[in-house]
């Protein structure tokens, strides 16, 4: 299967500030974003591109779900059905003593759970080749980034001149595979 190859129009900026500014003037004027890329977390940027809340905490919960029955679940079985010795002068059903490891197995599922499913959303596998816009993106630029892989000349003129209002400290054009 072959992949497409997608023209990239990107703006580098030096401030969070001006990033944030930038975006709302292009939501302002109806550019459409491809993404925005920051060295860090952005307060206040998520609203500005209209993102929602993640709901991989409600996954979480569920994955720790999942793992508190299996972790209990299993205790009782081996306790009471599979070895059931008396240890202690306890009885085999000692729910007090199943709390720690049903904790354990929560936290275990959730994390686990949570992770896989983050990494499959985002194609983040071991393998993938990573596309980056721009190394420097990761260490202290703030990125803007158009698709221009279908646009006119006029169209990518008239976001260079967008991107050269907002501040933009460099333009590039990239192709992605």
């Amino acid at each position: 299967m072959a992949t497409e190859s997608k023209k990239v129009l990107y703006g580098l900026y030096n401030d969070e500030e001006d990033l944030k500014g930038a975006v709302k003037t292009a939501n302002a004027a109806h550019l459409d974003i491809l993404d925005v890329y920051t060295p860090f977390p952005v307060h206040g940027l998520d609203p500005i591109l209209g993102l929602k809340e993640s709901r991989l905490h409600y996954l979480g919960f569920i994955y720790g779900a999942i793992g508190a029955s299996f972790g209990f679940l299993t205790m009782t079985w081996v306790f009471t059905r599979d070895w059931p010795i008396v240890f202690g002068g306890k009885p085999y059903w000692s729910v007090p003593a199943f709390i720690p490891i049903t904790f354990e197995m929560t936290v275990l599922f959730a994390a686990w759970g949570m992770t896989i499913t983050f990494y499959t959303i985002c194609g983040m596998w071991p393998g993938v080749k990573a596309k980056s816009l721009d190394n420097r993106i990761t260490d202290d630029k703030f990125c803007l980034a158009f698709d221009v892989t279908s646009a006119t000349d006029n169209d990518v003129d008239k976001l260079k001149g967008f991107f050269s209002q907002s501040h933009a400290a460099e333009v590039n054009v990239k192709t992605l595979d």
